[in-house]
């Protein structure tokens, strides 16, 4: 039961009521209910005037204050009220009623007006968030799809980088490997230089002498040493170039290969709906600041590497060009050098050949004239023996004619006449005896000129076997110039 009011000897209860948080109970304040004996005290004091006490009771409690009073009406208990009061003082006007009434209609269409309003603005509100919602999600779609489009051409100039890169590195190994079978003939020519010198070091005596051809041998040599030695900066060149070369693909393919992966992950986030599988919550996930570029470092990091890749094929092309200058330039310049040392010999062989046929022509001459002294000489001795008898007759003469006794011994022409003859014949053989060895010192002039021809001959000949036989015969043939440039 609810408590309603009370006189002096009555109380008025009806069936308790739910409390509503909009029409609570007309009472008064709620500290009269928790002490009667209070609020009867003080009633006895007041004027018999309803009036006096709705003034009284005239706050309505408000929605908090009746939930939480209700439970101590419906809790009130008839024998807490004494049973003799003799006064009714919680009595309403008909305009109370009417006003309460009117609170009550009013009231209620406030709530009602505010309820609908909250209602329109809910629906406006879920339905302005809806669209928002979407507009945001296809904004958000639209970005990885423009994010998608530049994954894609940036990928497509990566990979169109990486291709002149691959072939750009292809056509430099190809250069370097050219430029070591280049290096590798060089060996030959050098070694035949080398044999060459060493040979014409056994030339003998006089022949040993600092000709043309050992000095275009000498800088054949030298040549050959610097083309060699210019070819291996080129090839230190090559490599170290080859492996920039493949530093900047390396960056290449794992920045493609980052950006592969960006795309396959973006090319799912953008085909996601709100209907897709997978889809799910990752809370504070909006917290997580987990990059590590912007937009225009992520594009300068992709242009930097394409730059760097660009310069390095720009120097692999131009050293690619310095190689293919210097193989034709070394080339032509041993080529030059050979031709020059071949012609050199061809031209000392030639002086070497006449000098030797000028002495074998000498050495003939030689050996005519030792063989005509040779024939004097013995003409000579011939000569000296012929007049030993003419001699010995005179002297046989003289020697007779001393034997003449007495006065027959006389000087007569006959006498006068062998004397003069035996002078004659002695100095005829003196001046024969002189002649003789006027012809023998002739004879061994002759026979020591005719060993220096011979000697000399020897000398010759072999410097035209080392420069014919050993030498050129090394020199008949010489890498041609594809194999000097590395094709073959």
């Amino acid at each position: 039961m609810e408590l309603l009011g009370s006189t002096h000897t009555t109380t008025y209860t009806r069936p308790g009521m739910k409390s509503t948080n909009f029409l609570p109970a007309i009472s008064t304040m709620a500290s009269s209910y928790k002490n009667p004996h209070f609020v009867m005290s003080q009633s006895m004091y007041l004027p018999w005037r309803p009036s006096s006490y709705l003034r009284t009771a005239s706050a309505v409690p408000s929605i908090g204050l009746t939930s939480r009073i209700s439970p101590d009406l419906t809790k009130a208990k008839v024998s807490r009220f004494p049973s003799n009061r003799m006064a009714l003082f919680a009595r309403y006007t008909p305009v109370d009623w009417l006003k309460s009434n009117h609170k009550n209609y009013m009231e209620s269409e406030s709530s009602r007006h505010s309820a609908e309003r909250l209602r329109v603005d809910t629906a406006r509100l879920i339905q302005d968030k809806e669209q928002l919602t979407r507009k945001t999600q296809s904004t958000t779609s639209k970005n990885i799809g423009e994010r998608l489009n530049d994954i894609v051409f940036w990928k497509s100039e990566l990979n169109h980088e990486i291709e002149n890169m691959i072939g750009e590195t292809n056509a430099l190994a190809e250069v370097k490997k050219r430029l070591e079978r280049a290096l590798a003939e060089t060996e030959g020519p050098l070694q035949v230089a080398r044999e060459c010198l060493y040979h014409r070091e056994k030339r003998m005596s006089v022949d040993l002498v600092h000709d043309k051809v050992e000095k275009d041998l000498i800088q054949e040599v030298e040549s050959i040493k610097g083309c060699q030695e210019r070819m291996r900066c080129s090839l230190d060149a090559a490599n170290s170039q080859l492996a920039s070369n493949r530093a900047a693909q390396h960056e290449l393919d794992r920045d493609i290969n980052d950006k592969l992966i960006a795309h396959r992950i973006d090319d799912k986030c953008h085909y996601l709906r709100n209907t897709s599988d997978g889809i799910s919550y990752f809370r504070g996930v909006e917290n997580i600041d987990a990059t590590v570029s912007m937009p225009e470092s992520w594009a300068r990091f992709t242009d930097n590497n394409i730059l760097r890749s660009q310069n390095e094929r720009a120097a692999s092309a131009k050293l690619r060009h310095d190689i293919e200058t210097l193989l034709n330039t070394t080339s032509n310049e041993m080529w030059s050098h050979f031709n020059s040392v071949n012609v050199a010999f061809t031209n000392r062989l030639s002086e070497v050949a006449d000098a030797k046929n000028k002495l074998q022509m000498h050495l003939a001459k030689t050996l005519q004239e030792i063989f005509q002294t040779e024939m004097l000489i013995e003409a000579l001795k011939k000569a000296i023996r012929d007049k030993e008898s003419p001699l010995k007759v005179a002297h046989t003469r003289l020697d007779k004619r001393t034997r003449r006794p007495n006065v027959e011994l006389c000087r007569d022409s006959s006498q006068l006449r062998l004397v003069s003859e035996v002078r004659e014949i002695d100095d005829t053989i003196q001046r024969l005896r002189e002649r003789l060895w006027e012809a023998e010192k002739t004879l061994q002039m002759l026979v020591n000129t005719k060993v220096t021809l011979e000697h000399d001959l020897s000398i010759k000949a072999n410097s035209l076997f080392i420069d014919q036989e050993k030498c050129m015969s090394m020199r008949k043939s010489f890498p041609s110039t594809p194999r000097l440039v590395g094709y073959t």
